[in-house]
């Protein structure tokens, strides 16, 4: 079967997931019998907004750690009992956690499992190419865009837990208060990099809706996920975008491997043009647990910290909050 043959396969397949998830969450609502009730979720951007809406009524399990790719992911036999024994599940959607659809799929027939991004706007979505027109997962990269997911918990939980409704609807407005501040560090801070230097060059296309949000343009070495290969093609005409344009620095995460970004490096020092690694950034996983880059606010304030200072911008050293684990060149 053909490469082409293969991704329409698989996407036709998430498709039908995505069908049968929406419609099993719609019709299994009901209210917790105990407190506190367990929530599983599968990356932890999704972990951290439910962490910070359902507060002490609610235990998480999340089950993707950090630095672990959830495109190619697949849930063990313990994920599995961590969805059976959850009251309420929450999931990214878009088919992020594409090879762990079928589990989503037998647990949705027995409880409420439900996509954070099922109730975003179509306009806010990105259809790459590449993808054979289905959408760009990566929303959360958007602060302003990842805004909706965090109100569908805030419903959901609602929903769910109905006598709590007022209680998560108090959270939700606090969180998003915080989110708001970042947004507006990102579009300071991005901004304040000159206009010819802004060009974020990184291992895979995970920031393509950062890109828009924040006026910077991206370019990603791998293609949206992180299944697809970047070919001799690709470096190359990223390398002559390099060399014309006299970009100083590219960036590596924490969950694709670097040997892409190396590959440019090196095909740019070849060419006479000295290039460095600007930082690492996190992209489909956040920091470690227990530290602020663990958080999302923690990994955005990160990555644009990051971002803005390997660029010529203008950033704290230790970013919006001054939490920062590592001060930033």
């Amino acid at each position: 079967m053909g490469l082409k043959l293969c991704l329409k396969f698989f996407v036709f397949k998430m498709i039908f997931c995505v069908i049968l998830l929406s419609i099993s969450g719609s019709n299994l609502i009901a209210a917790p019998k105990s407190y506190p009730f367990k929530v599983t979720t599968t990356v932890g951007m999704v972990g951290d907004i439910v962490k910070n809406i359902v507060g002490k009524k609610g235990k998480i399990k999340n089950i993707i750690g950090e630095g672990v790719d959830p495109h190619i992911y697949r849930a063990t036999r313990n994920d599995v009992f961590e969805l059976i024994r959850a009251d309420i599940v929450f999931y990214s959607g878009l088919m992020l956690e594409g090879k762990m659809g079928d589990a989503l799929i037998r647990v949705a027939m027995k409880k409420p499992v439900y996509a954070v991004t099922q109730l975003v706007n179509e306009k806010f979505l990105l259809k790459p190419a590449e993808f054979d027109g289905q959408y760009d997962p990566h929303l959360w990269m958007d602060v302003s865009a990842w805004k909706m997911a965090v109100k569908a918990v805030v419903n959901k939980l609602g929903e769910f837990d109905p006598a709590n409704k007022v209680y998560y609807l108090k959270r939700g407005s606090k969180y998003l208060s915080n989110m708001e501040k970042l947004h507006k560090y990102g579009l300071k801070s991005i901004g304040s990099i000159p206009k010819d230097k802004r060009v974020l060059i990184t291992a895979h296309d995970a920031f393509n809706y950062f890109g828009r949000a924040y006026d910077i343009e991206v370019k990603g070495i791998q293609g949206l996920s992180t299944e697809s290969e970047a070919g001799l093609k690709d470096i190359n005409n990223i390398v002559d975008d390099i060399v014309k344009r006299d970009i100083k620095a590219v960036f590596v995460e924490t969950s694709v491997s670097s040997k892409n970004v190396k590959a440019i490096i090196e095909g740019a020092s070849a060419r006479g043009k000295k290039v460095v690694i600007g930082g690492v950034l996190f992209s489909d996983a956040m920091g470690n647990t227990g530290t602020y880059e663990g958080t999302y606010i923690g990994m955005l304030d990160h990555n644009i910290t990051v971002i803005t200072r390997s660029l010529g911008g203008k950033a704290p050293v230790l970013g919006m909050n001054g939490k920062l684990s590592k001060s930033v060149r």
